[in-house]
């Protein structure tokens, strides 16, 4: 196959591959064999590095039924091999990629707005992800990594740039005080992003003592627990006023109806939490209110670009963010575990772990 045929060809070809597979929703994940994935004319074949276990993941696991599903969409690898029509890549490149396999021809594409291509494929959903030793994807949705990133920064390039993506969406000014709802790794990552852009007071609302302490650490300045406070008043207490921008990273019924809740008149709600369940809103808080709603979602090719730049340069540091690494062995149980609170924020799985 392609440019790894530099290496002996039955080091890898005559290995199965191992994935982490859906069974049924609520059930745990099965280690199994799955399909050696074979690359497309533009498209290359990564040997895995390392790829975070997202919180759509979980909602995605308990919410469709698509048995046979290998999910993971925030990942980097190693080239093993390329499709006759890539160029730019070679044997051994580290990269990593989009989580949506793009056509690069359309309208969304050209500009940079990769959820827009209107061909897209959603790794790990629509199409095999990285929850498995080898993944392929389109070459021209892939970056090269700069030596001095570690396969861990590679694993976070995506979900640091939906949070950056977040807070771009936001429209935030230089001293503009922000009420994020989820200390999760959106959450964190959009604290992050809001400290970088000069926001005032950043106040994150988590019940659970370790996600605020994390967020504490990489970007909020304040938090509230919203099981011990009424969040508006503490928001109030903290800054002298109502929250006039709140960004929701949780993604679950009720979250949206506590935005318009906590929120002063004529202001934002960023929703960047996905929710994958039917949920009820009671306008008329939001209507009397006057609040402009929007919605965040992924990334723009920018997004990414900035984001490696900005690791690379040692502006950011993702890093604390990661709490744990699984192999695939151990996927499972963590995965299962980390569908209640636990002290974990962002989970890596290592399905290749000698080979980094």
């Amino acid at each position: 196959m392609g440019v790894y045929a530099a290496a002996p060809a039955a080091v890898w070809q005559t290995q199965p591959v191992r994935a982490a597979v859906l069974q049924q929703p609520n059930e745990p994940l099965a280690v199994a064999e799955v399909d050696d994935p074979e690359p497309r004319p533009d498209e290359l074949v990564l040997h895995v590095d390392a790829c975070g276990v997202c919180g759509s993941d979980l909602h995605l696991s308990d919410a469709f039924p698509l048995p046979g599903l290998v999910m993971g969409h925030e990942f980097c690898g190693t080239v093993l091999d390329a499709g006759p029509a890539t160029s730019g890549f070679a044997a051994g490149d580290r990269v990593t990629a989009l989580s949506l396999r793009t056509c690069g021809t359309c309208a969304g594409c050209l500009t940079g707005r990769p959820p827009k291509c209107a061909n897209v494929e959603m790794i790990g959903f629509q199409r095999p992800g990285a929850f498995a030793e080898r993944v392929a994807v389109g070459a021209g949705d892939c970056f090269k990594l700069p030596d001095a990133l570690t396969a861990q920064h590679g694993a976070m390039i995506e979900p640091l740039a939906v949070g950056l993506h977040t807070v771009d969406r936001a429209g935030i000014e230089p001293g503009d005080d922000v009420l994020v709802l989820g200390a999760g790794p959106v959450g964190a990552a959009v604290a992050l992003w809001l400290r970088h852009a000069g926001a005032g007071e950043i106040v994150v609302s988590d019940p659970v003592d370790h996600r605020r302490a994390l967020a504490e650490e990489v970007g909020a300045t304040a938090t509230i627990d919203p099981a011990a406070a009424d969040v508006r008043s503490a928001f109030e207490s903290i800054t002298g006023a109502p929250p006039r921008l709140v960004i929701e990273c949780v993604g679950v019924p009720g979250l949206l109806q506590h935005c318009f809740d906590v929120i002063d008149v004529d202001g934002r709600v960023v929703v960047a939490g996905v929710c994958m369940t039917p949920d009820q809103v009671l306008p008329v808080n939001a209507v009397t209110k006057e609040l402009d709603v929007r919605f965040s979602f992924y990334y723009r090719t920018r997004d990414y670009k900035h984001t490696i730049a900005m690791i690379d340069h040692e502006r950011i540091d993702p890093l604390p963010l990661v709490t744990g690494e699984v192999t695939l062995d151990e996927l499972p149980d963590r995965f299962q575990a980390l569908k209640s609170p636990t002290v974990d924020c962002k989970v890596l799985v290592t399905p290749n772990p000698g080979h980094r």
